[in-house]
């Protein structure tokens, strides 16, 4: 089974206070809580693609949380991902390491990047049937106004006419955010039906200063 996710971001104690504000008491019980929701669903032989923003922390540090992660793990590099800078990290618990891949999941490809591309290798493909066969998988924008603006670029897509005639244009781009999961990585499927419920609703908006919540931090 195949699972994904985006933007943990272990060791960040920040985002328990602004742009996420995620609640816990600190990055210590965060990356516990974390760890723990993780395993309660990836199991051993599962397969899960880490789309970016894994941890701030330390090489050592983010090395000795991987080891606690049930799974085989293929990692999308993301903008927050400094650990991967340092020379001292092994890698070798990643089966790869890549800033984009292409996949295919239960016949359906999937297009992985920690940034959201709007226009995706195989986004105008569908099956015989009419469904979509490419999904476009991304982190980075966590639950702010980018994801808002994201949401309403998809729509807009969905409501324009294909050159072809073919009826509309399909736009399948999923944010894979960790917050939205309950940090539980969730398969393609689950990704789907989360967002085809909840593609109209406007990203949240949380109790801290808007200034500090305006969009992702560099």
């Amino acid at each position: 089974m195949r699972r994904y996710i985006a933007d943990l971001h272990f060791f960040h104690e920040n985002l328990n206070d602004s742009m996420d504000c995620r609640g816990f008491a600190s990055a210590a019980e965060m990356n516990e809580y974390m760890i723990r929701q993780w395993n309660s669903k990836v199991r051993k032989n599962d397969e899960v693609v880490i789309l970016g923003d894994f941890s701030v922390g330390k090489a050592e540090d983010t090395k000795k949380v991987l080891d606690r992660l049930n799974g085989r793990l293929y990692f999308i590099s993301g903008n927050h991902d400094y650990f991967l800078h340092d020379r001292s990290f092994d890698t070798s618990r990643f089966c790869w390491v890549k800033p984009y891949a292409e996949m295919h999941d239960n016949g359906r490809k999937v297009i992985l990047s920690h940034y959201p591309i709007f226009c995706y290798n195989g986004q105008y493909r569908r099956t015989k049937k009419g469904d979509a066969r490419t999904y476009m998988l991304y982190g980075h924008v966590h639950d702010t106004v980018d994801e808002q603006l994201i949401r309403r670029f998809q729509q807009i897509t969905r409501e324009t006419d294909r050159a072809d005639g073919d009826g509309k244009i399909d736009c399948n781009m999923l944010n894979c955010f960790c917050k939205y999961s309950d940090y539980v990585p969730w398969t393609l499927d689950e990704w789907i039906a989360f967002h085809a419920k909840h593609q109209t609703t406007p990203a949240s908006r949380c109790a801290c200063e808007e200034s500090t919540c305006r969009g992702q931090e560099d």
